[in-house]
């Protein structure tokens, strides 16, 4: 059994990362800050990024606040004894004044049972004085950075307008690693012109720059997006679910056994979603993976090897 487990699992979910740090179930609450983008404002943003990447958010309109308790009150139905960790999850997070930040992000840090914050954000938005203050609020709580990288190649950031290069990337963990901060890397697998060596290559990339977690999405195909006209003029094919799954399983293999799994699938929203249509059946890719994994006898870090010291 993977050393890394509370579920037969073959990697290290973030569900036992949790329960090993906090010795209790630990839930993310996603919130909406309605942060902006810069990417947007400079141009088209990134090419498959619809309604400024809105999370899969219920109510979403409602305040910071309102958006806290109604998901606590339907986590603690199940789970009256689990602690929470509020998520902002949709947009730029860091993409303020940090006065705004702070007004923002210390709401919720002496609430009831909340152990941590996490902000989702890019590595192109954090700057020095946001670094400082990062740094203050993980000496009051645990404090996770997550960053959208989606490829350690130029080529393919520059093809998806991503907006930022990998070197901004590798600086920004750089700095954020210096100050102990928690930091997640986002990763996409199936952009277009992407070969399985491009995506093995970025799990190396990652192993070497020592992040903490990952999360792994599949590259889906929203409507009204530069990636949807693509998609209609066959200028790139989707992985298949089984071609999705070989390459998870393949990074896993890589993957340092220290970093912790946030995600190893996308979840759409099946309002906007065009393709594929597998991903909306997230629980049956969960479980083919762990079926997979059990068929090759593998796990996470099997095939792990140490680059840089």
């Amino acid at each position: 059994m993977f050393k890394y487990s509370l579920d037969n699992k073959r990697y290290q979910t973030l569900n036992y990362f949790y329960r090993s740090k906090f010795n209790s179930k630990v839930f993310k609450v996603p919130l909406d800050a309605h942060m902006s983008c810069p990417n947007k404002k400079n141009g088209q943003g990134c090419i498959y990024c619809y309604n400024s990447s809105r999370a899969n958010i219920i109510e979403n309109n409602d305040s910071l606040e309102e958006q806290f308790i109604k998901n606590i009150k339907i986590l603690e139905k199940k789970w009256p004894n689990s602690l929470y960790i509020p998520y902002y999850q949709s947009g730029t997070n860091t993409y303020d004044s940090l006065d705004n930040l702070k007004s923002i992000f210390e709401k919720y840090i002496n609430y009831p049972k909340v152990v941590g914050l996490a902000i989702a954000t890019r590595p192109d938005t954090i700057s020095d004085a946001v670094l400082d203050y990062l740094e203050e609020l993980n000496k009051k709580t645990f404090l996770t950075i997550e960053l959208g990288l989606q490829s350690s190649n130029d080529k393919t950031l520059k093809l998806i307008n991503r907006g930022h290069n990998v070197q901004a990337f590798t600086n920004i963990v750089k700095k954020l690693k210096d100050r102990n901060i928690f930091v997640v890397a986002h990763v996409i697998n199936g952009l277009p012109n992407e070969k399985e060596k491009d995506m093995l290559n970025t799990i190396n990339y990652l192993n070497d720059l020592g992040i903490d977690g990952i999360k792994i999405h599949m590259l889906y195909v929203s409507k009204n997006t530069p990636l949807a006209q693509m998609y209609d003029n066959k200028e790139f094919s989707l992985l298949s679910k089984e071609e999705y799954i070989d390459i998870v399983v393949k990074q896993l293999e890589l993957l340092n056994p220290d970093i912790v799994i946030e995600r190893i699938t996308g979840d759409p929203i099946k309002e906007e979603l065009i393709a594929p249509t597998w991903l909306l059946k997230k629980f049956c890719v969960l479980n083919d993976i762990d079926k997979e994994m059990v068929k090759r006898d593998t796990y996470q870090g099997k095939k792990y090897k140490k680059t840089i010291d």
